[in-house]
């Protein structure tokens, strides 16, 4: 690969990463589509079912510069999450939001973990390659799209019955009784709630809910390592499936995913700096600001995008996208 990635390559693919990561679209099948669509040096040179592939260690590598993207976005919720994981280990207890929510997001990330470790290599040399990514779009589609019917229906169905008493869940404390008050998408009145109190009334939603359906929420990331799934939208797909708003599936959907991203870009930096990296670094540097400027941007955006609105633009892109991907592929 030395010499083979240009600047401009690394830039466009730093940046469409880190966009893409984030919003529901699959940034490992846009990273396999686009070499493949462009044709040339592109489809020979950025080829990630290649085995060692370079190109694979640059584009996971620039994982971190997203994952670092999302920590800054999230830093004060961050703080709250480990402080409460160390008074949980300190005390022994989990008496409050930060300390339930610390906790589901460690379980529920240990599902995709193993899963990665175990997977990722198979599922990237059989099924990294251009037409199996340009189905999996499509399918991602059918799931988000599938997701908003669920979610209307389920709304529906809510709505035509008798509110139930609201009833504190048992050990929860009071931040989860007021954390009811906002409303389903967590839309809130010129000067009645601050971001930062928003999104802690968020957190404790979510953290309301049991380990288990949290659990499930982040195991659904496994799917994400099919090229074409994206790990935001079938893990937002999941919690609107387990009742969850827009606004608090999306907000979960991004902090399960940092730890995740993460560690998936550590595993990868070190073969960057060996024979994999020779000659790129300077590309490396550059794809990353691209990623991390465009996934920072990303994150401002769809956190107040799903504030009001749904999945459904996105589902229909996929498929679009999918499909004209397949009928390309195949006249070429």
């Amino acid at each position: 690969m030395s010499g083979h990635l240009t600047f401009v390559e690394a830039i466009v693919v730093g940046a469409l990463q880190g966009a893409s990561e984030l919003f529901p679209v699959s940034s490992l099948g846009h990273s396999v589509l686009l070499p493949a669509l462009v044709g040339g040096s592109w489809a020979r040179d950025l080829d990630v079912a290649a085995p060692e592939s370079p190109y694979l260690a640059f584009i996971v590598g620039l994982h971190v510069a997203t994952a670092l993207a999302l920590i800054l976005y999230f830093w004060r919720d961050w703080v709250r999450i480990i402080t409460g994981l160390f008074t949980s280990i300190r005390y022994r207890r989990v008496s409050n939001a930060d300390e339930r929510l610390a906790w589901m997001i460690i379980i529920a990330t240990i599902p995709v973990g193993i899963a990665g470790l175990a997977l990722e290599h198979p599922f990237r040399t059989v099924l990294g390659r251009p037409v199996p990514a340009a189905i999996f779009l499509i399918i991602n589609g059918c799931i988000l799209y599938g997701a908003e019917r669920l979610r209307r229906r389920s709304a529906a169905a809510t709505a035509a019955q008798p509110a139930p008493a609201l009833v504190n869940r048992a050990g929860a404390g009071a931040v989860f009784a007021s954390a009811s008050a906002p409303a389903q998408h967590g839309s809130v009145t010129e000067g009645s709630v601050t971001e930062g109190s928003e999104a802690i009334a968020s957190d404790a939603r979510v953290a309301s809910r049991g380990f288990g359906q949290t659990t499930l929420i982040g195991a659904a990331q496994i799917l994400a390592l099919l090229p074409g799934i994206s790990r935001s939208g079938v893990t937002m797909a999941t919690g609107l499936w387990r009742g969850l708003s827009h606004e608090d599936a999306a907000r979960f959907a991004f902090l399960l995913a940092t730890p995740v991203i993460l560690a998936a870009g550590a595993l990868k930096v070190p073969d960057l700096f060996g024979p994999l990296g020779n000659g790129i670094h300077g590309q490396v540097l550059a794809g990353s600001a691209a990623s991390f400027v465009c996934a920072y941007l990303a994150v401002r955006y769809l956190t107040r995008y799903f504030e009001t609105r749904t999945l459904t633009p996105f589902a229909i892109y996929c498929a679009a996208a999918g499909v004209a991907s397949l009928a390309w592929l195949g006249l070429r």
